[in-house]
């Protein structure tokens, strides 16, 4: 003989679960559907501070009638907040934390010298300002976020979100070495690339099949050029988002949480000595990993 639980009783089994589970519990019947979308389950589902989140928004989200609606309005809207220094929104499937660093959040060497960086706004960015490349030699950019406001049990990857313009030069063959880790703790640094043609170049650099060459030191440096092109094309070049921004991955770091540490993101290109310009700042985006 079948038995009706509660609604309560599938509520607290359902707040458990996930977002995207509670979703397809709704589908079962009315009882589900009923339960899967009471306020005792998305309660649990928006971060415990949401209240202090929302009351530091630059403009606070519309008045809803269910934590649902609430939840769903924060994943497709990130809210801007700390006098528009920061993005925060969740990412829909799980409900983790997601942030992004404005420009003027970050550490940008020159930053402040109008010769060197331009402050200006773009329609299309979420913040008032972003960070446009005059000319520097030195590029260097880092970011800082308390691991205590990262989703616990998460692995997060930190992303540098900017553009390139018609005058952006300097970045076609010279890496950038990138780490994200805690800061005062050494971390992993690795190599990218900053402009997308300047990689797409390099990957289709081809050695000739056969050639007869005479003289060994040019042999010598024709191969070890070869060997450094292939090692290049292992580099990571940025993407193309939806919001028509480009990223470039930084690094990745496990947030354990119980844990009150700053988690630090660079981006640094100082040795080529190469003059640069032309890039556009939007901030750093802190987001968790996605599976591969």
């Amino acid at each position: 003989m079948a038995v009706d639980l509660p609604e309560g009783c599938i509520a607290n089994v359902v707040s458990l679960t996930s977002p995207q589970e509670a979703c397809r519990v709704s589908m079962v019947g009315s009882t589900f559907r009923s339960a899967a979308e009471s306020d005792a389950v998305w309660e649990k589902f928006l971060p415990r501070d949401y209240d202090d989140i929302v009351a530091r928004a630059v403009a606070p989200p519309p008045r809803f009638d269910s934590k649902k609606q609430l939840y769903l309005w924060l994943s497709d809207h990130p809210l801007i907040i700390d006098n528009a220094t920061k993005s925060f929104w969740l990412e829909k499937r799980s409900g983790r934390r997601c942030y992004m660093l404005a420009a003027r959040n970050l550490a940008i060497v020159w930053g402040d010298t109008p010769s060197y960086w331009r402050w200006t706004s773009l329609p299309e960015s979420r913040f008032p300002e972003v960070a446009e490349l005059v000319s520097v030699c030195w590029l260097e950019i880092r970011g800082k976020i308390n691991t205590s406001v990262l989703s616990p049990s998460t692995t997060y990857a930190a992303y540098l979100v900017f553009k390139s313009t018609a005058s952006t030069y300097g970045f076609q063959y010279q890496p950038a070495v990138v780490s994200v880790g805690i800061s005062g703790a050494e971390s992993e640094t690795r190599n990218v690339f900053l402009d997308p043609e300047g990689g797409q170049r390099m990957r289709y650099q081809i050695m000739p099949r056969r050639i007869r060459i005479f003289n060994r030191t040019l042999a010598s440096n024709m191969f070890r050029s070869h060997a450094c092109i292939s090692r290049e094309s292992e580099h990571q070049y940025p993407k193309v988002r939806g919001d028509g921004w480009m990223e470039i991955e930084l690094g990745e770091y496990f947030n354990k949480g119980g844990e009150d540490s700053e988690m630090e993101m660079s981006l640094m290109e100082v040795n080529g000595g190469d003059w640069k310009s032309g890039l556009v700042v939007q901030g750093i985006e802190i987001r968790p990993k996605e599976a591969t």
